[in-house]
C-alpha cells in the first residue's frame, strides 16, 4: 500500500462490486474494512502507517516534530496538585521573569510535555486536547486509587475508542484515548 489514493480505490471497486450483488456499503465502512485486510485495526491506523510511509519517500526538508501545547493556569498549586499529585507528570522546569511575575513551566509523562502558563496572553482557559495513549486501563486505576477530591473520572467506550476525560481546574479538558479496534 503505497498511498491514500490506492487505499481508496480499493474502497471503492468494492463498493461497486457489493453494489452488483445489490449489497450497499458507505465509503467509511469500505475504508474500515480494507484496513482490516491489511490486518490493522481501524482506518486511522491504516491511513497514519500511509502516511509514515509517504514521509519515508517524501524528499521534502521539512519535518514536523512534536506539539507541546500551552494551558492556562492562575494558581499554580492547584496546578502542581491536579497535574503532578493526580496526572503524575513531572516538573521538568519553570520560569519567571522575576519576583512577582507570572510562572511558566514545563511537565510531562511518557514523552507527553505541557507547557503550564500564568501569562494572560499564552492560551485561553477552556482549551480542550486529545491524548492517544495505551494502557488507559492501568490510568484509570492509578487515577481512581488516589481518590483526588475533585475529580473521579470514569472508562467510556465510543467509537473504537476506550476514553477517559479528565478537567483541570481552570476548565481545561483533557481526553486520554486509546484505539481498541473494534
Amino acid at each position: 500500500m503505497r498511498d491514500h489514493r490506492h487505499s481508496k480505490l480499493m474502497a471503492k471497486a468494492m463498493r461497486e462490486a457489493l453494489a452488483e450483488k445489490n449489497l450497499t456499503i458507505s465509503h467509511s465502512e469500505a475504508l474500515e474494512i480494507v484496513a482490516r485486510q491489511f490486518g490493522l485495526a481501524n482506518w486511522n491506523v491504516l491511513a497514519a502507517k500511509i502516511g509514515e510511509g509517504e514521509a519515508a519517500e517524501s524528499r521534502e526538508t521539512i519535518r514536523l516534530d512534536q506539539t507541546v501545547p500551552i494551558v492556562r493556569i492562575f494558581d499554580v498549586a492547584k496546578a502542581n496538585e491536579f497535574y503532578v499529585g493526580f496526572l503524575g507528570f513531572s516538573l521538568d522546569w519553570e520560569h519567571r521573569y522575576g519576583e512577582n511575575f507570572p510562572l511558566y513551566m514545563q511537565i510531562s509523562r511518557s514523552g507527553v510535555r505541557l507547557h503550564l502558563s500564568e501569562h494572560a496572553g499564552d492560551a485561553t482557559p477552556g482549551g480542550n486536547m486529545c491524548v492517544y495513549m495505551t494502557g488507559i486501563r492501568e490510568l484509570h486505576r492509578e487515577l481512581q486509587a488516589k481518590d483526588y477530591r475533585y475529580m473521579k473520572p470514569g472508562l467510556e467506550e465510543q467509537d473504537g475508542r476506550l476514553e477517559l476525560q479528565v478537567i483541570d481546574p481552570f476548565s481545561n479538558r483533557i481526553r486520554f484515548m486509546e484505539l481498541t479496534g473494534s
